[in-house]
């Protein structure tokens, strides 16, 4: 199966301050990818990268097979890379059905589509973004991101401070996203077992370096090499 994503020698921070240093991974179209690692080893970075919000200062990224480094942010989105924010920065002055609106772009995740996969979020439509709470503000950004239907979705500690009853539906939400939507997921979370859990392939990173990429499957079965992995990160 041919890559949604390639990065080759990536190395990329904040102005000249470089955070990811030599990254090279790729995802398959339709894959699904967990990137755990303790904080600030650069898991946010290499999702803000992609994107394009960062200082890019070498290697590469291809997207479906055309080099996007120097591609705007916004030309991303419209190539099909879709993101969802750790602080989800969702527009607290507009409605909750507005947020969604205002990202749709022409495609098979309509409003119906993505309130019958969050219907939490058709029940709230009508409500203010800042009258929401943390996991109906999560549900939203999830849904904003595939209103612009996206073929790759990042998706940056999506399950942070929510109550285990969101976090479970939410689990099942990006489960079906890639395992029946076709969606390419790339995830990164704090919690490694629910990661592991829903994803087919991980890396670990450590200081801006892959230190561990493989099966998803193998580090959950091996708990004990799990948490060498990420303490050590």
């Amino acid at each position: 199966m041919a890559d949604a994503l390639r990065l080759t020698g990536v190395r990329a921070g904040y102005g000249a301050t470089v955070v990811l240093e030599d990254i090279t991974l790729s995802l398959a179209e339709r894959g699904s990818l967990a990137v755990l690692g303790r904080n600030g080893v650069g898991k946010t970075t290499l999702l803000a990268t992609i994107m394009g919000h960062t200082s890019f200062h070498a290697g590469s990224i291809e997207y479906r097979g055309a080099e996007i480094r120097h591609v705007p942010v916004y030309e991303r989105s419209r190539l099909g890379v879709g993101y969802v924010p750790q602080g989800r920065d969702i527009f607290p002055s507009l409605s909750l059905e507005e947020n969604l609106l205002v990202a749709a772009r022409p495609g098979r995740w309509t409003l119906e589509r993505v309130y019958e996969l969050l219907p939490r979020l058709a029940q709230r439509r009508r409500q203010m973004g800042n009258q929401l709470s943390g996991g109906e503000q999560q549900m939203l950004a999830i849904g904003r991101a595939l209103m612009g239907n996206p073929s790759l979705v990042l998706l940056d500690e999506p399950l942070e401070g929510l109550a285990p009853l969101i976090v479970d539906a939410l689990l099942k939400t990006l489960d079906r996203l890639i395992r029946e939507d076709a969606l390419t997921v790339m995830l990164v979370e704090q919690s490694a077992k629910l990661a592991l859990e829903v994803t087919a392939q991980v890396v670990v990173l450590n200081r801006g370096r892959i230190m561990h990429h493989g099966p998803s499957a193998e580090l959950l079965a091996d708990p004990q090499r799990l948490t060498s992995l990420v303490v050590a990160s």
